[in-house]
């Protein structure tokens, strides 16, 4: 059980970051259907800047390596972000399209470096950036060793920063949603654009800010599986984009709400990771449960939607685009 709760957190820690970010973007009013394509850049960015500073660094510094990572990951996430908030503000172009279009931009880029750090790194699976990924994985093992192997210390101690970063954002991300100013000012925004408008509220700025701040936290999400989930590689394998969804699953999952979002996101490792714990399971079983989570989604919808409670639905202004002469 202790393994498997452990398994659950870590592949829970992906999403949680996606959602996070998402959670934000929609918010404000935003259905950024790009969170896959978003977390492709900021995982293909992040590896990209620490590989080339390993490979040229005799002695790379730790703290280095993990600054340059987050750094570059955020930048490229947020320019996609930036990217699907230019077309679908400014220009007002259809946000489910933009969103799936990111998609599968970022999906492309990310896939066509990596192919290329895969020849100059001497093939498929040679790209290794160990300095930096030892430092995203590192842990207290003395607080890990708590109580002995697999006990509650392990469970609870045995994870690189970013799974408690993750936590503390979502704990953040709560507090600035309902008790700051700004926060109360962007879900106005979200909810009617129009009235926000009128009490002097800049509706562009929330939106642009909140949608590539978002993009940037959520691009964490495919910086953490590349180096802590996969050990500091690069694999075109799809799983990314996998998550990305899983991701976009679980924001509807949270009610939009950064607080469920973290158990919300433990329970979908749970129901992921299963599987591997039953025993007899035949391989075409595999697939079922791997859509256990999709399938919990459905049912909260028809759940929620039926109960009608204003604060489990989306932003009211979600999705639609805003005409400020039609106001």
């Amino acid at each position: 059980m202790i393994t498997l709760l452990h398994s659950a957190i870590v592949f829970g820690t992906v999403i949680l970051f996606g959602a996070l970010g998402e959670i934000i973007s929609e918010k404000a009013g935003n259905l950024n259907l790009g969170v896959p394509g978003v977390m492709y850049l900021g995982a293909i960015a992040g590896l990209v800047g620490v590989f080339f500073y390993e490979l040229g660094t005799p002695n790379p510094i730790p703290i280095v390596c993990i600054l340059i990572a987050l750094v570059c990951s955020f930048a490229a996430s947020a320019l996609g972000g930036l990217v699907y908030s230019f077309l679908t503000i400014t220009l007002r172009c259809n946000q489910n399209v933009t969103g799936l279009t990111l998609t599968i931009f970022g999906s492309g880029v990310a896939n066509f470096f990596g192919g290329s750090l895969n020849k100059l790194a001497g093939g498929v699976g040679q790209v290794s950036v160990p300095v930096t990924s030892g430092a995203f994985r590192k842990y207290i093992p003395a607080l890990a060793s708590i109580g002995g192997e697999k006990s509650i210390g392990y469970l609870l101690f045995s994870y690189g920063f970013m799974a408690y970063a993750a936590i503390i954002l979502a704990i953040l991300i709560h507090f600035y949603l309902k008790k700051t100013r700004s926060g109360l000012n962007l879900r106005a925004v979200g909810e009617n654009p129009a009235t926000a408008d009128a009490a002097g509220i800049n509706v562009t700025k929330y939106k642009y800010l909140a949608t590539c701040i978002g993009a940037g936290i959520s691009g964490f999400g495919g910086l953490y599986y590349t180096m802590d989930y996969i050990g500091g590689t690069w694999a075109n394998d799809g799983t990314i984009e996998a998550l990305g969804w899983l991701a976009v699953a679980l924001v509807i999952f949270a009610t939009w709400r950064s607080l469920n979002a973290i158990w919300g996101a433990y329970l979908f490792g749970v129901c992921y990771w299963m599987y591997l714990y039953i025993p007899g399971l035949q391989r075409r079983s595999l697939e079922l449960f791997k859509m256990i989570p999709y399938v919990v989604t459905l049912l909260l919808l028809v759940f929620v939607s039926m109960r009608r409670r204003k604060e489990d639905q989306p932003p009211a202004g979600l999705g639609l685009p805003y005409f400020r002469e039609e106001r």
